[in-house]
């Protein structure tokens, strides 16, 4: 029999009928209190060597509806190795097309980072001598925000954040950062030891725990867009930010990267705070340095494309990289990685994929190294 499921770590999908499976029909429930949707994650069993057709009825209202042309859905037999299948958008409706070779197989909008891969990698970078782990607050749902710091404070030593999943759906942002953390801590890569002596850095891998259980795109437990929360956050509707930028005010903060994943766009690239009122000319132009030796170091980014360049006075300042650039006088971007694939370096088999995420974010200490020094 054919069965639709949903109620684990990140899934999200409702089923509106099942009884055929040339005629899923389904839809994605929507973010708690909130009108954002998009993530979707769910698992078909029961439909080996079938072509299932499996129709998302209320795609046409989805947060970001340009996201699906041209988009093509992921899939997993074992959880671990990610491929992309046909799908189409037309007429409002989005169908994923596909013969499964086994009785059971998960489709997602894009490759899951689930609760327990975090813990993980948590746990796993605890271990090294050069990372302290911290639990800074708790989410609205009562999990932990974890933060990791490696590397010692001192004199002259420079401060670097790295976070990631304000957007729980934007799985791609801690893909990335599992591959910056592996580089980071690796005691073999004279790089990173070298930037371990200039700088000390502080990680949030995760963001957002609780819109990443509950399978949400865009929001927390209670509704809250987590980056538009950076100007006054409060722990009864944003703690993550409250507590995250409460730390960065004792640190203090020389660049942050913040990441991310755009619906639309099939490009990498990076956003930064050309809209501020007191925009720094000289941060911006280590920003865009930094943006040159990232280009040079792994080619699937580039610098062509992206979003356009606010005029200085017009930035919303309840935006992480436009509220950190103007509290701290620091470089700070959003990193912006696609759901779908890089048109000019496209992978036809896994799209823009969990492994290629993991190497952009290998690639950041190259791209720090070449202004590490001028900051």
């Amino acid at each position: 029999m054919v069965k639709i499921s949903s109620n684990f770590d990140s899934g999200n999908i409702e089923v509106i009928e099942a009884g055929s499976p040339s005629n899923i029909r389904l839809n994605i429930r929507k973010d708690n209190n909130s009108d954002f949707y998009q993530w979707f994650h769910f698992r078909l069993t029961g439909a080996k060597g079938q072509l299932c057709a499996m129709t998302i009825e209320n795609a046409a209202g989805a947060a970001y509806v340009d996201g699906w042309p041209g988009y093509q859905a992921c899939a997993s037999y074992d959880r671990q190795e990610w491929f992309r299948v046909s799908t189409v958008y037309h007429d409002g409706e989005l169908t994923i097309q596909h013969i499964p070779d086994s009785d059971s197989i998960y489709y997602a909008y894009f490759a899951p980072y689930s609760m327990e891969r975090h813990h993980d990698l948590i746990s796993q970078a605890a271990e090294d001598d050069k990372v302290k782990m911290h639990v800074i607050g708790e989410t609205l749902d009562g999990q932990d925000i974890d933060l990791l710091t490696i590397g010692d404070m001192a004199v002259g030593k420079k401060v670097i954040w790295v976070i990631a999943r304000q957007h729980p759906g934007e799985t791609m942002a801690e893909w990335c950062v599992e591959g910056f953390l592996e580089r980071l801590l690796d005691e073999d890569d004279a790089l990173s030891r070298q930037l371990l002596e200039k700088a000390v850095f502080y990680v949030v891998p995760n963001m957002n725990p609780d819109g990443s259980r509950r399978g949400h795109l865009r929001t927390n437990a209670c509704g809250a867009n987590l980056n538009r929360e950076w100007e006054d956050p409060s722990l009864e509707r944003s703690p993550e930010v409250f507590y995250v930028r409460g730390k960065m005010d004792e640190t203090g903060v020389d660049l942050v990267l913040d990441c991310h994943g755009d619906e639309a766009l099939p490009y990498n690239f990076i956003a930064c705070f050309e809209g501020n009122a007191d925009v720094d000319p000289a941060q911006l132009d280590l920003a865009y340095d930094y943006q040159r030796h990232l280009m040079q170091a792994n080619p699937d980014f580039q610098m062509e494309q992206g979003y356009p360049k606010g005029e200085p006075g017009t930035a919303n300042m309840t935006v992480g990289t436009n509220q950190l650039a103007h509290r701290y006088n620091a470089v700070s971007m959003t990193l912006e990685m696609p759901f779908k694939d890089t048109i000019d370096s496209p992978n036809s088999h896994t799209g823009w994929s969990p492994e290629r995420s993991n190497k952009l974010g290998r690639a950041q200490l190259d791209a720090l190294a070449g202004i590490i020094d001028r900051l």
